[in-house]
This record gives C-alpha cells, sequence and structure tokens, in this order.
C-alpha cells in the first residue's frame, strides 16, 4: 500500500469538473484508490464522484491518497501529480 499527502490548490476546491477528471485519473488504475480529507476524517472511494465531491475538499485542504494494488506506485505518482497541477485548472 503506497499514500501521499497533498494539499488543494485550486481556488475553488475540487468542485463539479476537477472533481469528475480527479475520479478519471483514478479510474486508469486498478489498484484500489481512496481519498480522504484529513481534516473531516472522511474517507472516500476515489473512483467514485459523488465520493469525491462530498469530501468537501476546499482550497488549502490537505488530503490522503492511498492506493492498494498491482499499480499502486504509478496510481499514486499521477494522482499526485494531477493534485499537483490543480487538476486541469
Amino acid at each position: 500500500m503506497k499514500e501521499v499527502i497533498k494539499t488543494v490548490i485550486n481556488p475553488n476546491g475540487i468542485h463539479a469538473r476537477p472533481a469528475s477528471i480527479f475520479v478519471q485519473e483514478c479510474k486508469k488504475f486498478q489498484s484500489k484508490v481512496t481519498v480522504e480529507n484529513i481534516a473531516a476524517g472522511k474517507s472516500k472511494d476515489a473512483k467514485s464522484i459523488l465520493g469525491v465531491m462530498s469530501l468537501g475538499m476546499t482550497k488549502g485542504t490537505e488530503i490522503k491518497i492511498t492506493a492498494e494494488g498491482p499499480d499502486e506506485d504509478a496510481a499514486i505518482e499521477a494522482i499526485a501529480a494531477l493534485i499537483d497541477s490543480g487538476c486541469g485548472e
């Protein structure tokens, strides 16, 4: 299992459009991927758009992304890069 902690940099947080991009990226991998809003203590399946949006990830929110499976290293690397890029915004 691999995990990384990142900070949301999007000015409007992870709303519908960046959440969709985030989920699409997570679905590219076989590994089970979860995302947790550290402050709220809530964790959801990162491949579920409703789950991701329900975490209320605003700008500055620290999130923990966890991947477990055959391609966990690649998943963590790609998803962390996506968060660092602002999910395309």
